[in-house]
């Protein structure tokens, strides 16, 4: 029984990383490595930090990559691509030239008998308003339209300017640490969708760049439906870290399921 990994946020062209280039050959290092051992690789968003195609053009760059996921999808794993919030503007590129399998919303699926809740994160439990308009003005179709009219460097100079200006605005670029379980949108949002979808072993979302492994109470339901097991199996709620400056990912081999840190020259799982 071969991996199944997940990671995200590497946001690859930020202009507020000062090592992108050492930061893409890292992740790729590490796709490399785990090439034999996938079966599937989901990436949970914001893997760039502004991504726009028109028609006949594709943000510079990447290269690497974006050659190391079609390699992947070659040899028959599965590359799942979540839109995040920096990423939105895809329209069909990274399916037709790189093969991957494109989620624009949270997915629930089944690997290896688990019932896994996957998505990026952002808006998930969050009540701020400002961001709410801005998530529904980036998807709407009429305003991406409108940003496709630009000439792609102009385009791209306010998309990367926006998302330099996002990041910098917050202390050494970095997120704001746990906040705890009453206070975290993303738990909020996982304890609340247990009560109506009781069969949710684990959710896994990217967007907070902070890392979490958290076993969530069980709802009603979920612990008489398991009565019969002598310890009835918590759900649990993983945060994947980012791929700026923790390069962490989680993996599953079908019975356990671990957040590692990738170290180069480390054997990896």
């Amino acid at each position: 029984m071969k991996n199944v990994y997940f990671l995200a946020d590497a946001h690859l062209g930020s202009l507020a990383i000062p090592h992108q280039r050492m930061q893409e050959r890292r992740l790729v290092r590490f796709l490399d490595s785990i090439k034999e051992k996938a079966a599937a690789v989901y990436l949970l968003g914001d893997m760039f930090d502004f991504w726009d195609e028109y028609k006949h053009v594709v943000p510079k760059g990447y290269t690497r990559f974006l050659g190391k996921i079609s390699e992947l999808t070659d040899n028959g794993v599965e590359v799942h691509y979540f839109t995040g919030n920096h990423d939105i503007w895809t329209y069909g590129y990274l399916e037709q030239e790189c093969g991957v399998i494109l989620h624009r919303q949270p997915l629930t699926t089944d690997i290896y008998g688990r019932v896994f809740y996957l998505a990026h994160g952002d808006g998930l439990g969050d009540p701020d308003r400002k961001f709410k308009f801005l998530k529904w003005m980036f998807h709407n179709r009429v305003c991406q339209r409108l940003l496709n009219f630009v000439h792609p460097w102009w385009g791209m100079q306010l998309g990367q300017r926006w998302a330099k200006h996002s990041r910098l605005k917050r202390a050494d670029g970095k997120e704001p640490p746990y906040m705890g379980e009453d206070r975290e949108h993303l738990v909020l949002y996982a304890k609340d969708y247990l009560q109506t979808h009781p069969d949710i072993d684990v959710f896994i979302f990217g967007h907070r760049h902070i890392e979490l492994d958290l076993s969530l109470p069980a709802p009603p339901d979920r612990t008489q439906r398991q009565q019969g097991q002598d310890t009835p199996r918590r759900p649990r709620m993983l945060i994947l870290g980012d791929w700026i400056w923790q390069f962490t990912y989680a993996v599953f081999d079908g019975e356990h399921l671990l957040l590692e840190e990738y170290v180069e020259g480390e054997s990896q799982p």
